[in-house]
């Protein structure tokens, strides 16, 4: 009986020898850190945990060129620790392990309070970034009494460094500006007056040379254009004709005959000199009238036989201006009625623009005195010249005020008809923050940007705006000097902040 119950003891020891201890809780990791910097040729984002004597922090240095936003593929990079009560310390890595990630081993030897700098040498751009003071824990423990816990804050939209550099990409510091005040109307090139000229036939008649001139082609004035020969005399006209050429030969011959009786008697004394006069006179005026007659039955025959080459008695038609041919309507051989157009020639050199501003504006247009021009769809405005002149009627159905500036059109080649948009300028605003029209996101027909809070995280910001000049529009709300906003690519952290699902982080240091 007793080595029963000296059994079952050791079976119920040992069953209590064998419970599960309960779980040992392990110390909660320390939470990462992240810092960005920017100077004037890079950008710095760099993660790293919190820094504790004897223990490797893994940086992950981000770096960025400003001139191009892609990422720095080489180089050296030194972490520097300095200040404080012990000596300087450096950490270095000699290129990147991965495109513009630099993964640096942080190990600091002495605790306290340290400043954090970070420089770059590259082939592209040498750079120093000051990231601030750091604290060095002595131990794990000092780290998380510490509470150092980055940034905090409201969630952010995610927009890693690896999708930034590969796509069009770029940020700008919101500043004050002090902006022209402007106002966008819609407009036209038109041809100044005395511009356009319609060279119309002067006659009746054919077409009998039509010079090589085609729409587009540039023509100085009084450049032969083409020749119009009259129509010939009716059929039942020719013998008439043929009759007074009769009668006019027969009038030179006795003109001639009394021309050299007249020259005889002044030479002999018997005669004055205006009796020769009178006489050559009558001579000239004959052959004229043969002259005549054989033209006309010239033209009747070369009419008869439908030669096109017979131009005698023509009229030539020339350029009234210089210009570009708009206009042809003329062709060798073709038969036209006095009046008509042949050709339309315009110059396009110098033109004037014509912008309609809405009645509501009208009294301001007025203060206007200069402008630019800008074409839908192309980059940049084109200043034009002067004001010429500010409607005084508004348009009955458009309810809209012509105003006219000049153009020299010699190097900007505005096609005649073409429609424009006119920037009415006016007097400088006031300084207020200014960021590039290309930073405004429409969302839902309300004005948006994204803002850069660091390296990869943005967040988006409502805005109102106010006046637009040159490319950049002042922000009345929702913007400060110093803000960093996405001026390159806004949509495409419009689409990420869209992803209902936090992206992995892709770095592998």
């Amino acid at each position: 009986m007793a080595l029963r119950h000296i059994v079952l003891f050791a079976v119920f020891l040992a069953a209590g020898c064998n419970r599960a201890a309960p779980p040992r809780e392990e110390p909660p990791e320390l939470e990462g850190l992240s810092e960005t910097r920017w100077t004037p040729r890079t950008e710095l984002f760099v993660e790293f945990a919190p820094l504790v004597v004897g223990e490797t922090s893994r940086f992950a240095i981000h770096l960025t060129r400003l001139d191009t936003f892609k990422a720095i593929t080489d180089g050296r990079v030194e972490v520097h620790l300095r200040g404080g009560s012990g000596p300087p310390e450096v950490f270095r890595v000699d290129g990147p392990s991965r495109p513009g990630i630099f993964g640096v081993d942080v190990k600091p030897a002495r605790a306290g309070t340290r400043e954090l700098v970070i420089r770059l040498q590259s082939t592209a751009v040498s750079d120093e970034q000051i990231v601030g003071t750091v604290s060095v824990h002595a131990n794990a423990e000092a780290a998380r009494a510490a509470g150092d816990h980055g940034e905090g804050g409201p969630p952010g939209i995610s927009f890693l460094k690896e999708q930034q550099w590969v796509m069009e990409f770029a940020t700008a510091v919101v500043q004050e500006r002090a902006l022209q005040e402007s106002l966008r109307v819609p407009a036209q090139v038109v041809a100044r007056p005395g511009g356009t000229a319609d060279v119309v036939a002067p006659t009746a008649g054919r077409l009998s040379t039509v010079r090589d001139v085609t729409v587009g082609s540039t023509v100085t004035r009084g450049q032969e254009l083409a020749r119009v020969v009259p129509p010939p005399s009716d059929p039942s006209e020719v013998p008439q004709v043929r009759q007074l050429r009769s009668e006019a030969v027969g009038a030179l011959d006795f003109a001639v005959r009394d021309r050299e009786r007249a020259e005889r008697l002044v030479a002999a004394g018997a005669a004055p000199q205006r009796r020769l006069e009178e006489a050559r006179t009558a001579e000239a005026q004959a052959k004229s009238r043969v002259a005549a007659a054989d033209a006309r039955l010239a033209q009747h025959d070369a009419a008869r036989r439908g030669s096109g080459g017979g131009t005698q008695g023509a009229f030539i038609v020339r350029a009234p201006v210089t210009g570009s041919v708009a206009l042809r309507e003329a062709a060798t051989g073709a038969n036209v009625t006095q009046g008509a157009v042949l050709f339309r020639i315009i110059d396009a050199a110098q033109v004037h623009i014509v912008g309609q501003v809405p009645e509501g504006d009208a009294a301001r247009a007025r203060q206007a005195r200069a402008a630019e021009a800008e074409v839908e769809g192309q980059p940049g405005r084109v200043p034009v010249g002067r004001l010429v002149a500010v409607g005084k009627v508004l348009d009955p159905r458009a309810r809209t005020l012509p105003i006219l500036f000049a153009l020299d059109n010699r190097v900007t080649a505005f096609p005649v008809g073409q429609s424009v948009f006119l920037h009415l300028l006016f007097g400088p605003t006031s300084p207020r923050p200014a960021i590039p029209a290309s930073a405004i996101v429409d969302d839902a027909g309300r004005p948006v940007v994204y803002v850069q809070r660091e390296g990869e995280t943005f967040e988006r910001r409502p805005v109102t705006l106010g006046g637009r000049a040159g490319g950049l529009v002042h922000v009345l709300e929702g913007l400060k000097p110093g803000d960093r906003v996405v001026t390159n690519g806004a949509h495409l952290v419009r689409l990420a902040s869209l992803s209902t699902q936090a992206p992995a982080h892709g770095h592998v240091h």
